[in-house]
């Protein structure tokens, strides 16, 4: 049985882990199908040991990334897979239908990020916590989360907001080689840790697009300026400046090639953070020029020299400790970079200030070589943690949007891992303080308010147990007496404090403590805390001094001397400040420690993660050495049990992650009803929407039954539905449990219900899709008869204005006709009027014509006087008849006299055709015609083929005349 826990055998190494192998090679039957298992909430049983399996197998596979319910784990390759990062494959998880389906990666729990905020309905601020062990990829992890999110959240319509979208991204992600070359540096375990915390919060605004970010950092470890463990270094940023520095800049910052400094061990390993020019380029797209980045590399090789300088005990305790022969260059190289004093510089380290009595009486002390030590290490510390700070600032100040261009944030916390070094003191006090803090926030979260929820809401849950570390908690800043309370009791107590002194006081005091153990062989006062990683051994030696961290006012008088531009805005003249640090002995302000810095800033951290959606990322380092395809099951076994994966997965595997208020579900899937046959149009249940204003509390709540269990009744045919025929396990309904207020499911049948309400809405929309092309048709078509109807009236309407103008035109044309008939026919009266009767007396007579009667003899007269009118008369339809029609013509033609019966004369309504009304003798004979003496004898207004308008127009007669 596996006797090794948290490192700690109980029984013997070799024991354990052959009892180990041997109880996980049971489950080497199914070991080829373990790489294929993505969220370990499948693996059955689930145990520590069929879990590390599954990672193992996955491991071997190149498969980094696994589900566990709620968390994502992350093995660290310790080798590059940039195929595994590409921009391609952050495009593929973001244009994904259901990002949930493809393989388990931190670009899924960031595309879920963001698709949260983007939700129409409820959307809440994101939160990503990042924890592991130091060395575990938690750096990594979040670099790679901030350049998912530069990508995806940044997609603008118009060339001016791409611009801007660009620059933002840039200044985010140049803020991480800044920091990282500030703040990180190489440890045992992890060759870039991150030696403070940091919350980062990407800003999107409505249309979630990112319009910048703001970061706020925990807790620096600058000790490590001064000073550094075995085998670790320093921060990244010194080596960067002495391995990558030109020629002239080694000149001007006095850092020849080969120069030795104390503050800078084993600089000859050669890291790939090691690089100075991508820390320059960085800076200068945050916003910091080259001057200024010149100036800040002044004042670290200023602080360098500063660690050269070394003091020698004094013989006298009345005499000041002078500097060694190898020092006097040093503080005069270190007063020339920080453009301070020389003199000054050393006086401030070699004597100290006291201010006692009621007038505040100023006396100088010498110090002692410790002192002088402390003091030098005290200035160094100081300037670089303002220079840290107002680096954060100034990259705060190019990337912070501002605050009403934003409504939404996602938060990634990357903080410090578990520490536990042969060595600790206060920082790893703080770090692992911070890891328990965030360790409850999951289980207060995730663990125990959910299986509290489930019974509230009186679900029949089969409870889990799981490990609570509120008993640590307690003894690390419990109230009224907690191991913080104690440190920073001793910090206020006027009086010189023992490590050993503080051991008693810890171990007595917190001795009913579960989580307090104690090193009976160790020869350095100290103290064990068992944290839910495992224990950790603390040295008393030196941790209240730390918690106090006292800056002796003369050194920061003395900085705020320096000429030095970037020393003048660290360190302002403020007279305020000087006010503050003369404080009288009766109002003497408290003493504000590290401990209580640091736990102020943490639970303003908890409150905001509190206030978001939290999502977790455990980091799995798969062992110690940083080596690629290496796989230490005891080292990831220590882990998977400090984190409480295997409670988390038992919890994720049988209970339910997804919790909808009936408010909530009802308005979202109130639409699957339509899904559902009902019997009788009675059974339909009032939508919530129909007079919803009106709702009581009383009668919201029974309102709501009815509408939930139309919802619930149509999962069996959803599921059926989604079932394929061949896999009878898929059509076995999901669980789903209506609690009092919330409604419990999985993600699986979540995914129903949202495919069962796209099915719904797209047949909606087919629905309105129909209605409008009929809605369409239909108006197209009244617009068609309508538009024929118009053009018709309007057709009709010209045509009886056309007609109207015809008509009046004819009615002009008719009258002037008529006017000109009229005349004409006057002139042609006229005419006649003249004509004397000589024209008929000259004409010989034949016997026969004296025998015509008077009656007959006047109208021949009338007749040759008016001839044209006579020719009318004669070929009139009505008129003048018989023998008298005959003389008409014959009078009017002036015939020879004679006897009118020996002519045979036809007109016109005798036969058919106009025919000629002249005589003419048998045979063939010639027909003369001349001029007719009238003048308007040939005018017609309009000729017609059977008018006889003149002489010049007389047809003849087609056939012979007869001769009687």
């Amino acid at each position: 049985m596996l006797q090794q826990v948290n490192g700690h055998s109980s029984g013997s190494d070799a024991q354990g882990g052959k009892s180990l192998r041997e109880d996980l090679q049971e489950f080497l039957g199914g070991e080829a199908l373990l790489h294929e298992l993505d969220d370990l909430t499948k693996v059955n049983p689930v145990t520590l040991e069929t879990v590390l399996r599954c990672l193992q197998a996955r491991y071997a596979a190149d498969m980094f990334y696994t589900s566990a319910g709620c968390t994502l784990v992350a093995l660290n390759p310790f080798k590059p897979v940039p195929q595994l990062y590409s921009p391609a494959l952050m495009r593929e998880y973001h244009a994904a239908p259901q990002p949930q389906k493809l393989r388990p990666h931190i670009f899924a729990v960031g595309e879920q990020t963001y698709r949260n905020v983007q939700s129409l309905i409820e959307p809440v601020n994101q939160s990503i916590i990042v924890s592991g062990e130091s060395g575990a990829g938690k750096t990594w992890t979040s670099r790679c989360l901030m350049k998912f999110y530069a990508v995806v959240a940044a997609s603008p319509t118009s060339l001016e907001s791409h611009k801007i979208a660009e620059r933002i991204e840039q200044r985010i992600l140049n803020s991480n080689p800044v920091m990282e070359a500030f703040g990180n540096a190489c440890t045992l375990r992890n060759n870039n840790s991150s030696r403070f915390g940091k919350f980062i919060q990407l800003q999107l605004n409505s249309a979630q697009q990112m319009t910048g970010a703001a970061v706020q950092t925990y807790l620096l470890e600058k000790t490590r300026v001064t000073c550094q463990a075995s085998s670790e270094r320093n921060f990244h940023i010194f080596y960067q400046i002495c391995k990558g520095a030109s020629v002239d800049e080694r000149l001007q910052w006095h850092l020849p090639e080969g120069a030795s400094f104390s503050w800078l061990p084993n600089p000859e390993r050669t890291l790939e953070e090691d690089c100075f020019q991508v820390t320059r380029e960085a800076m200068l797209h945050l916003g910091i020029d080259i001057p200024t980045q010149n100036n800040i590399f002044q004042v670290l090789a200023g602080l360098l020299h500063l660690g050269n300088i070394w003091f020698a005990d004094s013989k006298d305790e009345a005499q000041s400790c002078q500097l060694m022969d190898d020092a006097k260059c040093s503080i005069r190289t270190s007063a020339s970079l920080l453009q301070l004093p020389e003199d000054p510089l050393l006086e401030t380290l070699q004597i100290r200030t006291i201010r006692a009595g009621r007038q505040q009486q100023v006396f100088q002390k010498p110090c002692s070589r410790a002192e002088c030590d402390t003091r030098r290490d005290c200035l160094a510390k100081l300037v670089y943690a303002r220079l840290f700070d107002w680096l954060v600032s100034v990259i705060n100040s190019s990337i912070c949007a501002d605050p009403d261009s934003w409504t939404t944030f996602i938060g990634l916390l990357d903080v410090y891992g578990f520490e536990s070094f042969p060595s600790n003191s206060l920082e790893q006090l703080c770090i692992n303080y911070a890891n328990e803090k965030l360790q409850q926030h999951f289980v207060a979260h995730y663990l125990r308010a959910q299986q509290e929820e489930y019974a509230v809401e009186g679900l029949d849950w089969s409870f889990v147990n799981y490990q609570d570390n509120q008993a640590c908690l307690d003894l690390i800043e419990g109230s009224p007496i907690s191991i913080c309370s104690l440190i920073n009791e001793e910090c206020r107590l006027n009086r010189p404090s023992s490590a050993a002194q503080l051991q008693t006081r810890i171990e007595s005091t917190l001795a009913g403590s579960p989580c307090l153990g104690h090193n009976k062989l160790s020869r350095e006062p100290s103290f064990i805390v068992v944290h839910y990683a495992g224990p950790v051994q603390y040295h008393t030696a030196g941790l209240v001094e730390k918690n106090k961290d006292p800056v002796p006012p003369e050194l920061t008088r003395l900085l705020q001397q320096s000429q030095d531009p970037l020393l003048k805005v660290l360190f302002p003249m403020d007279p305020e400040e000087k006010s503050q640090e003369e404080p009288s002995g009766q109002s003497r302000a408290p003493v504000l420690t590290v401990v209580s810095k640091f736990k102020a800033s943490l639970e303003q951290l908890l409150q905001v993660l509190h206030s978001t959606t939290p999502h977790y990322i455990r980091c799995i380092k798969p062992n110690s050495q940083g080596q690629a395809h290496t796989f230490l099951q005891e080292e990831v076994l220590s882990q998977l049990e400090a984190c409480g994966l295997v409670e988390t997965i038992h919890i994720s595997a049988a209970g339910f992650p997804i919790r909808i208020p009936h408010q909530n579900f009802v308005e979202r899937y109130e639409l699957l009803r339509r899904l559902c046959t009902r019997t009788s149009p009675g059974s339909h249940s009032p939508s919530p929407d129909e007079g919803h204003s009106e709702w009581s509390p009383h009668t919201k709540g029974a309102t709501l039954q009815p509408l939930l269990q139309d919802i619930l009744h149509t999962l069996p045919a959803l599921t059926q539905a989604a079932a394929t025929p061949g896999d009878p396990a898929e059509a076995t309904p999901v669980p789903v449990h209506c609690g009092r207020t919330k409604v419990f499911m999985t993600d699986s049948m979540l995914e129903l219900l949202e495919c069962g309400r796209a099915q719904v809405l797209e047949q909606c929309a087919c629905c309105i899709q129909g209605s409008w092309r009929r809605h369409r048709h239909r108006k197209q078509e009244r617009q068609r008869q309508a538009a024929t109807l118009i053009q018709a009236a309007i057709r009709s309407w010209l045509a009886r204005k056309h007609i109207q103008r015809m008509h009046a035109a004819a009615t002009a044309i008719k009258r002037t006709w008529q006017k000109w008939r009229i005349r004409m026919a006057f002139l042609a009266s006229k005419e006649l009027d003249g004509v004397q009767e000589k024209h008929v007396s000259q004409v010989p007579l034949p016997l026969g014509s004296l025998l015509l009667p008077q009656a007959q003899t006047s109208l021949l007269e009338a007749i040759i006087r008016l001839w044209p009118l006579g020719l009318v008369l004669a070929n009139a339809a009505v008129g003048v008849r018989g023998f008298q029609r005959k003389l008409v013509v014959w009078a009017c033609l002036q015939l020879p006299m004679g006897n009118p019966s020996s002519y045979a004369v036809q007109t016109a309504q005798e036969q058919a055709g106009v025919t000629s009304i002249r005589a003419l003798p048998q045979g063939s004979i010639k027909f003369h015609c001349r001029k007719s003496p009238l003048p308007y004898a040939d005018i017609c207004p309009e000729p017609s083929l059977h008018s006889v308008t003149g002489f010049n127009q007389i047809l003849l007669e087609r056939h012979s005349l007869g001769h009687m």
